[in-house]
């Protein structure tokens, strides 16, 4: 194995030798059967080499029940891949002369406000990109997940209430929130909404013809993807495939943090851009070098997940997040790369810069497992490594995850310290807003106000704990815990996901819910 090579700014564009091998000769039917082992719906793969496609193709359906293919046009909602997409639409707006990195966020949106005063003065366009403000992992996400009423103004002005986990710039913690902030600072830049300016400055532009930012032009495309995901087990993960409402999708006010759909093709043509450092393959260029290395650059190094003894030669020595990427260590060789998910839909994009490949897999299922190990697959062909059997490891360690979640629902109860009424009432987060629970016919309900149809039964779980049981079954449950003052007065409300793999954008956790007086 070659030295592992540092991360520093100094390798971001050494000179990229040529890719050693073609595609995995077998991709076609090595895909197709594990999509068929595995029960995935459909998967579209993209590959560059040189600066050539070398692969854009898709295997299995668009939609459950409908015979219709995958194919190199057919869009997938790519998730948190998109937050590149965002940088690069700002790094374009630096090319300009109109912004700069390292500018104060209110310099140009002035009525803007983080929860210290302080931060609010000093927080910069970069810091919105490379999750170092002090808020805590995927805080602030209820108020687009899993979909929401609020604008994205009125999201940008409520994180002056998400009191931060940690000091400014002293920790990573990953979120989302800030690049709806940097999406809205778009707007009030350009004076256009992101998802104009992102098509018209980026997408087509960058060759991306079939791609799209707001999602009425997405449900227009006849050739797209539809989410899918296992609902009917234990928990999420678990039980047969199930078609999901496609316009039942995340709220648009996050979507610079992760709205948009891209097609193999499109994926093609956005790697060739970012492996060829901004410049255009007709000429031209969408971003400057400076501004491509700045993007690569690190900024906020991130602790290093401990993997299994299976799954080692995975574990970077190194990472960190740099503007929209994330930059790290494989088998001696430095990698871009990042993952993404809504519901239903999950992708990967990865780039090795020294070989100048890139590859995208996207997947119209949440199947994990297989998105990991087609991806290491590909990376040990192209660094020219023995079989690992990446494909079965990171299915057993999937898996594995789901069967801890179902083990830690087994447990005990005991009964609440009060009547169901007492613990009925209209509860405040101050960034969330207010979420309701009443006493009915069948027992208490719970209704989260600031998110259409997030409504549904609570049953008690254990002590004065409930659990949400949802009438949107692709809501991830919550436990619901009262706390009671001396006499058995309410006086909070706390909650937790139940599922303990459960995506952090459930970030329950970060309300602190108080009762208000219900003037109703």
């Amino acid at each position: 194995m070659k030295p592992v090579r540092l991360l520093t700014a100094s390798l971001l564009f050494a000179v990229s030798t040529p890719a050693w091998a073609e595609p995995p000769a077998d991709i076609g039917e090595s895909v197709e059967a594990l999509r068929q082992k595995i029960g995935a719906v459909g998967v579209s793969i993209a590959i560059v080499e040189d600066g050539k496609t070398t692969l854009s193709r898709g295997w299995g359906v668009r939609k459950l029940g409908d015979p219709a293919p995958v194919d190199a046009q057919t869009l997938f909602q790519t998730g948190s891949t998109g937050k590149a997409m965002t940088a690069a639409a700002l790094a374009v707006l630096v090319d300009e002369g109109k912004i700069a990195w390292d500018d104060p966020v209110i310099k140009h949106m002035p009525w803007f406000r983080m929860y210290d005063p302080w931060v609010t003065r000093e927080i910069t366009i970069r810091d919105l990109l490379v999750h170092r403000s002090g808020l805590g992992l995927g805080q602030g996400d209820l108020m687009f997940v899993p979909r929401t009423y609020l604008t994205r103004r009125q999201t940008v002005e409520r994180v002056a209430y998400l009191k931060p986990k940690t000091s400014f710039r002293s920790a990573y913690a990953y979120d989302n929130i800030l690049y709806a902030v940097a999406g809205q600072l778009i707007e009030e830049v350009t004076g256009q909404r992101w998802e104009d300016f992102i098509r018209e400055r980026v997408l087509r532009p960058g060759g991306m013809q079939y791609a799209t930012s707001d999602s009425e032009d997405r449900f227009r495309t006849p050739d797209r993807s539809w989410p899918h995901a296992r609902l009917s087990g234990a928990l999420r993960g678990l039980g047969p495939q199930q078609l999901l409402d496609e316009r039942d999708e995340l709220g648009r006010n996050g979507a610079p943090a992760g709205g948009l759909a891209l097609s193999a093709d499109d994926m093609a043509a956005w790697l060739k851009v970012q492996l060829a450092h901004g410049a255009l393959p007709g000429g031209g260029r969408l971003f400057s070098e400076e501004q491509a290395k700045q993007m690569w650059t690190p900024v906020t190094p991130m602790p290093i997940t401990e993997l299994p003894e299976a799954l080692k030669p995975a574990q970077p020595t190194q990472q960190a997040y740099a503007l929209g990427w994330q930059v790290q260590d494989y088998r001696g060789h430095r990698i871009i790369q990042h993952g993404g998910g809504v519901f239903g839909s999950i992708t990967r994009v990865v780039m090795i810069p020294d070989k100048n490949v890139g590859f995208a897999i996207m997947m119209n299922s949440e199947d994990s497992g297989m998105l990991l190990g087609l991806t290491y697959e590909l990376l040990d062909h192209y660094l020219d490594q023995p079989d690992f059997d990446w494909t079965t490891k990171w299915e057993d360690w999937y898996q594995a995850r789901l069967a801890g979640g179902v083990e830690f629902l087994k447990q005990a109860k005991a009964g609440p310290s009060l009547k169901l009424a007492g613990y009925a009432g209209r509860y405040r987060d101050p960034w969330y807003g207010d979420v309701v629970i009443a006493e009915g016919s069948k027992g208490l309900t719970i209704d989260f106000t600031s998110t259409p149809r997030m409504a549904g039964r609570l049953d008690h779980w254990q002590y004065d704990s409930f659990v949400t049981d949802f009438d949107d079954p692709a809501i991830e449950p919550a436990y619901v815990t009262f706390a009671l003052d001396a006499d058995g007065k309410v006086t909070g409300v706390t909650m937790k996901p139940v599922s303990k793999i459960a995506d952090f954008s459930w970030d329950y956790q970060d309300l602190d819910l108080k009762p208000v007086e219900d003037k109703k």
